[in-house]
């Protein structure tokens, strides 16, 4: 079974279940997934999904939502992505943690201080089965105000998307032991802040389009709940 998350409704109009409340947010039990609005940035999303796990076991999870595509990703609103590794690029320094000798997460023996990966085989897996294009993301509270920040932050970490919970999920996950992946649909291009720009409703279609054959059952050998 998925463990289904979103930020905020507006990205799962689609879903169809029984409702509940969880952590004052909404939630759908639907055929083969629980879904959970995690509310925006790091913090809820981790939350979320912590406290979720702390209740119920979590075979796998998926997070989905809008983003911003950065300048030279060569993505366009309405395109459908997978993140294979989420950067969290307002963590330490301006370069990141390393500098200052403090990874974020010890897991394995294994440090990781800015950059946490999403669950390879399963991304792989969805990857083919989907025809997606894997990406790099990037992660901040605060998100890109103008093309010229998102384009220094692109260049500086090698990411083609923006949002503001993917590499806290990321990062959760791995603390958690969860099998995680996450699916971003492109609204707008990153540092563009007028709305006339976005294609939210555009983008919240490549989701249902992308969503329903992973709920439908239609899976690679080995990834069916």
């Amino acid at each position: 079974m998925w463990l289904l998350l979103s930020p905020t409704v507006l990205e799962a109009p689609f879903l169809r279940g029984e409702p509940f409340s969880f952590l004052g947010r909404k939630g759908l039990r639907g055929e083969g997934f629980v879904w959970l609005e995690t509310g925006i940035g790091k913090v809820n999303a981790a939350l979320t999904l912590a406290a979720w796990a702390s209740q119920d076991s979590v075979e796998k999870a998926l997070l989905f939502g809008i983003a911003g595509a950065y300048p030279g990703s060569g993505l366009l609103p309405g395109d459908v992505v997978l993140v294979g590794e989420e950067v969290e690029a307002d963590l330490g320094t301006q370069e990141g943690l390393k500098p200052l000798g403090f990874p974020a997460l010890e897991v394995g023996g294994k440090a990781y201080y800015n950059r946490f990966p999403l669950d390879p085989g399963l991304t792989r897996a969805l990857a083919r089965m989907l025809g997606l294009r894997v990406v790099v993301g990037l992660t901040r509270d605060r998100v890109s105000e103008n093309p010229g920040e998102a384009e220094a932050l692109a260049s500086r970490w090698g990411a083609q998307v923006e949002s503001m919970e993917g590499a806290a999920f990321a990062r959760a996950c791995l603390a958690l032991g969860i099998p995680g992946v996450e699916v971003r649909a492109i609204s707008n291009p990153a540092g563009v802040r007028d709305k006339g720009a976005w294609r939210i409703p555009l983008a919240v279609r490549a989701l249902e389009g992308t969503l329903t054959p992973i709920l439908g059952g239609a899976f690679p050998e080995g990834l069916q709940g």
